[in-house]
Parts: structure tokens; C-alpha cells; sequence
């Protein structure tokens, strides 16, 4: 009778692997098989918008320029400067009664080359970096690294790069001290041990053949870029050229129950969703797919979710519906109801004293559900109403699908913070619901596959409900 009880009243967080059979494990390692091959090939923003504008027109998808009208069922897109891009399937139901929207982001922490990059120092040829969202910098050093981006010319002409990735392709690195000469260095603060100034990328060490020329190893190196993508040393000014790990995504553990990768933070998220949205044919509420940039760095910029773009975006719906009218905007984000797909902070064994164990997400146990994010007092947090949160909760439970309900660390730690509030304060029902990771913001990433294929199902589910 005790035992009855305590499993009717209890709300206990249950490994998600003990609930399944083995027809539902093979989809799960199948899904993650896609999911890594998926990410060895868009590890950018640009690459992952590439990417997915491929697999929108392979499912119908056509961009929203191309269509005169809309109706129910149409699919459309709108890409915005290669780095996002937003999708739609049209509903049955009137927009005036609101969208259904999965927004996630597509950029991830990484270094940036400056505008000046490339230097000579005795012998060896550098580029210089400016690190992008929140690292630990000591974690970028010592590591393969690989080059991916644009160069744009003064006429147009745009190169794109990607080296360091083929088996065949050189990589490159940033070097460190030594333990035997690293004594000063290691009894400075853990964020001080590597400064943003020194995350100089090592690049090359042969001198060009000239005995009159100055930095002969720039020299060779500019010849090199000058051989291979026509480009001169000022090209670098208008480039865009990202410093990633080479490391490939790969299965973790001897039951090759996880998934570890580069930039997982927040492509779990989008892929999960992108790949639910082309699982849908028929809908009721409008579904809209959100794949934005810059959320490492607060969603500024015009391909960030705090620009106008969407807001462009959803206007072209309604005027391609024939439904717009004054105000009808504002009163379609007010009626609309939106997941925030963005990573939790999964709890880490060796570092739990940061964590709530009541209140934190776990690798898994499926969908983590942040109600809020912020730092201390939910400074900055989109704050989900307890009916929105049981509405949410309701989709999961009837569809079988496993959740928690989470906090990003202790009261006073830390914190976090998402695209959620930008569609809450357009007045959108909206709460954080993505995969606990571990080793966020770090070159490798960890997510188990459990937790991954709980992402698709529940997003899938969203969009259906």
C-alpha cells in the first residue's frame, strides 16, 4: 500500500534508458547517427543554415519569395544573411489565434579572427583571435583547430573556407608553456592563466624564398592564401573567419550511450527541431521554426533575435495570407505559444556543489524544462506563468515523453540566460525546454542520445498538439 502511494504521489526522475525497449533504443542510436553526421558537416552558422535550407527543399520547403499567396499547408522560409533563418508550415486554424513557435540558436563559442590578423614573430606566422561568447580560455589551447568562414572581396566575389576538417587537410593550434617553465603562470587565477590576447593561432614556419623580403614566413603564408583562394592580405579586413575544433562528433562511453561534439550548445536544439518540422505535413496552429544567431553574444545584430527580421518575417506571412491588418502583428505574437530550445546545464557528478540536486537537469532523463533562467534574484529571466507551464507539461505526459523540470545551478552561482524573453516581451507564452549537456561552453560537449531523440519527440509533439 506504502509503495502504491509513494509511485502515485512521488515525482521521481527515472533513467530514461530503464523505460524503453529495444525497438525504441535502435531509434534513438539511428537518430543520433544523423544527429553526428548532421554536425560534422555544420559546425558554423552558415554551414548550419546551408544545411538546413538543403533539407527544407528537400521536404517541400520553398522560400517565402517565391509565393504570391499562402494557404494551409503551405511550407516556407526566409533566410537572413546566411547566418538564420526562420520556417513555417501554414495551419488550419487563424493566425489571429496565434503561432506555435521552436526557437533555437545556431551560433556557438568559438574565436574570431581580428581584422588584422596575420603577424610574423621570430620565424612563426600567427593570426590573431578575439574569442566569441563565453569561454574558458585555457580550454582552447593545445587543441586541433580548423578555419571556417567567408572572405568577401571589395568586388563581391565571396571564398568560402573550410580547413582543417579532411583527414588530408593540416589543422592548426595554440601553443602553451610548458609545466617546467609555467610556475608564474600557474599560480595566477584559473580565467587568468590564458589572456584574450594571447589566443594566437599558430599557422605556419616556413620562410618565403627571398632574401631581400621582410617576414619572409608571412610572406609564405600570403602566397600560400594568394595560390590557393586568390585573395590578398587586406581581403582579410571583410572576412569572416571562425577558429573551431577539429575534433569530429563522436559516440561516448563503452555502451555508446552519448554523444560528444563541438557546438552541441544549441545545435542539439536546432537540429532536434529542424528535423521535427520536417516530420510535419498537416498542422492546426501555424508551426514556426526559429534558427537564430548571436545568442552567444546577447542576440544582437541584425541575424540576432533582438533584430526586426522575424518580426519581417511573420509580417510577409500575413500580408501573403491576405490577413493583415493594424495591429494584427502584435496580436498574433500576444496569442502565440513558443519553446525556447536552447541547452540546460546538465548535473555534473565531480562538480555537484554548484548544482540543486532537487532542481537540476540530468543526462539522461529526458527534456530539461527551465521555468526560468537569469542570474541570482532571475535577473533577466522570461518567468513562465504556472499555466503555461501545465499546458507544456500536459503535451509531454499524454505523449509519453520523459521531462524534468530544472534550474540552471544554485541560487547566487550563476546563471544563464536564452532568446526566451525576446518573444515574451512580444507577449508570447514562453519557456526554456532543451537538452542537459555537459562541458557546456567547452571544445567537447556532452548530451546523452536518450535526451537528444526526447527533444525531437517533444518538439514534434508541440507542433502537433
Amino acid at each position: 500500500m506504502e509503495e502504491n502511494l509513494e509511485k502515485k504521489l512521488f515525482n521521481k526522475k527515472e533513467d530514461g534508458w530503464e523505460t524503453v525497449d529495444e525497438i525504441k533504443k535502435e531509434k534513438i542510436l539511428d537518430f543520433s547517427k544523423g544527429y553526428m553526421d548532421f554536425l560534422n558537416r555544420a559546425k558554423t552558422e552558415r554551414e548550419f543554415i546551408a544545411e538546413a535550407t538543403k533539407m527544407a527543399r528537400e521536404n517541400g520547403y520553398k522560400d517565402i519569395a517565391e509565393f504570391e499567396k499562402l494557404q494551409a499547408g503551405d511550407k516556407v522560409y526566409f533566410i537572413n544573411r546566411e547566418k538564420s533563418m526562420y520556417l513555417a508550415i501554414i495551419g488550419t486554424e487563424s493566425v489571429e489565434n496565434g503561432l506555435h513557435i521552436i526557437g533555437s540558436h545556431v551560433d556557438s563559442p568559438r574565436l574570431d579572427l581580428k581584422p588584422n590578423p596575420l603577424y610574423e614573430d621570430t620565424g612563426l606566422a600567427y593570426f590573431k583571435t578575439h574569442y566569441y561568447g563565453g569561454i574558458k580560455k585555457y580550454q582552447w589551447t593545445t587543441i586541433p583547430l580548423s578555419i571556417h568562414g567567408v572572405i568577401v572581396k571589395p568586388n563581391g566575389d565571396k571564398i568560402t573556407v573550410n580547413i582543417g576538417e579532411d583527414e588530408n587537410d593540416p589543422i592548426f593550434t595554440i601553443t602553451d608553456l610548458l609545466p617546467h617553465l609555467a610556475q608564474e603562470q600557474m599560480e595566477k587565477k584559473l580565467k587568468n592563466g590564458i589572456n584574450g590576447e594571447d589566443l594566437n593561432i599558430l599557422i605556419g614556419s616556413i620562410p618565403y624564398q627571398d632574401k631581400d623580403a621582410k617576414d619572409k614566413v608571412k610572406l609564405n603564408i600570403l602566397n600560400i592564401l594568394n595560390q590557393k583562394y586568390g585573395i590578398v592580405e587586406a581581403d582579410l579586413q571583410s572576412s569572416e573567419l571562425e577558429i573551431i575544433p577539429a575534433f569530429k562528433a563522436r559516440s561516448l562511453g563503452f555502451d555508446s550511450s552519448m554523444v560528444a561534439a563541438y557546438g552541441q550548445d544549441d545545435k542539439v536544439c536546432a537540429y532536434t527541431s529542424l528535423v521535427a518540422m520536417m516530420s510535419l505535413e498537416n498542422v492546426k496552429n501555424t508551426a514556426v521554426c526559429i534558427l537564430s544567431d548571436k545568442e552567444e553574444i546577447g542576440s544582437m545584430g541584425n541575424t540576432g533575435m533582438e533584430s526586426h527580421m522575424f518580426d519581417f518575417f511573420i509580417s510577409e506571412m500575413l500580408n501573403k495570407l491576405e490577413v493583415n491588418k493594424p495591429n494584427l502583428l502584435d496580436r498574433v505574437f500576444c496569442f502565440s505559444k513558443m519553446l525556447s530550445a536552447d541547452v540546460d546545464a546538465g548535473l555534473d557528478p565531480i562538480y555537484a556543489s554548484v548544482s540543486d540536486r532537487l532542481n537540476a537537469g540530468f543526462i539522461g532523463k529526458g527534456i530539461s524544462i527551465n521555468k526560468y533562467t537569469g542570474a541570482r534574484g532571475k535577473s533577466g529571466a522570461s518567468d513562465a506563468n504556472a499555466e503555461y507551464v501545465a499546458w507544456v507539461r500536459n503535451v509531454l505526459e499524454k505523449n509519453e515523453i520523459k521531462y524534468q523540470i530544472a534550474e540552471l545551478g544554485k541560487v547566487d552561482v550563476g546563471g544563464g540566460g536564452t532568446i526566451a524573453y525576446i518573444l515574451a516581451n512580444k507577449g508570447a507564452d514562453v519557456i526554456d525546454c532543451g537538452v542537459p549537456v555537459l562541458s557546456m561552453h567547452a571544445p567537447y560537449e556532452v548530451t546523452s542520445k536518450f535526451d537528444v531523440y526526447s527533444a525531437f519527440e517533444t518538439y514534434k509533439a508541440f507542433w502537433r498538439e
